[in-house]
């Protein structure tokens, strides 16, 4: 690992407004050593050349504080998987965190992560429609975050039923989000989300566009919701 790539972290966290500290270079360093190390096992990741994952994973999840600011904020992450973006957002801001994750390897990464970096965190090794059912986690974070390629309207059915009244779902695509946002729209309208705005950006050295689709929670989630696993992503809604 040269030292080019927390180069490029501390460049790309300086223009959201972030100073790294000494302490946070250091986590982010624990955190880039145990994800090449447990990918070798486990799938966590595609990208394993550290500059990439530097600005394509670290400064990606880092600028979903274009969207929203989670210190202080019980904050889910849906779909975890390597800890995108959850665990770079906890290193930079005082977070409760909870990391949802199926896989039961890229979960036990994920607490070994935790443990090592000493974050507030909890690991849930189960579904995202399960997790939205259980009255434990129903409608209780203020803030849900989700990385993934699932269709937006699949997004929000995982993570609307877990955001409060009040609180706001945060999801991170790509720049061909706009096929999907009729149907995005209007599932989370069906689910007591209100679209509320698209923030486009891009990676530090042109390593491609991002949006940012921020719903916020004004009604409660109809009780059907989410439907029993796989029908999200099986059958999308509105779509």
């Amino acid at each position: 690992m040269t030292a080019d790539w927390e180069s490029l972290l501390a460049e790309g966290a300086r223009g959201l407004g972030l100073e790294l500290t000494a302490d946070q270079k250091d986590a982010f360093r624990t955190y880039l050593r145990l994800l090449l190390d447990w990918n070798l096992r486990v799938n966590l990741t595609a990208i394993t050349d550290p500059a990439e994952i530097a600005v394509k994973h670290f400064v990606d999840s880092l600028s979903c504080r274009r969207a929203a600011r989670l210190a202080g904020k019980r904050t889910v992450d849906v779909g975890s998987g390597g800890g995108f973006p959850g665990v770079p957002l906890a290193l930079v801001e005082p977070v409760e965190l909870t990391l949802i994750e199926s896989s039961q390897k890229r979960a036990r990464f994920l607490e070994r992560l935790v443990a090592e970096l000493g974050l507030r965190a909890a690991v849930l090794a189960a579904r995202a429609e399960e997790v939205g059912q259980d009255p434990t986690y129903r409608e209780s974070f203020d803030v849900a975050l989700c990385r993934g390629v699932s269709a937006l309207a699949t997004l929000c059915e995982y993570c609307l039923p877990l955001v409060r009244r009040g609180g706001a779902f945060v999801a991170s695509k790509g720049p061909r989000v706009d096929q999907e946002m009729a149907s995005g729209r209007a599932a989370g309208e069906m689910l007591g989300g209100r679209l509320d705005r698209v923030i486009d950006y891009e990676l530090p050295g042109g390593r491609g566009e991002r949006r940012l689709v921020v719903y916020q929670k004004v009604a409660p989630t109809p009780p059907r919701f989410p439907r029993r696993a796989g029908l999200p992503s099986k059958r999308p809604l509105c779509s």
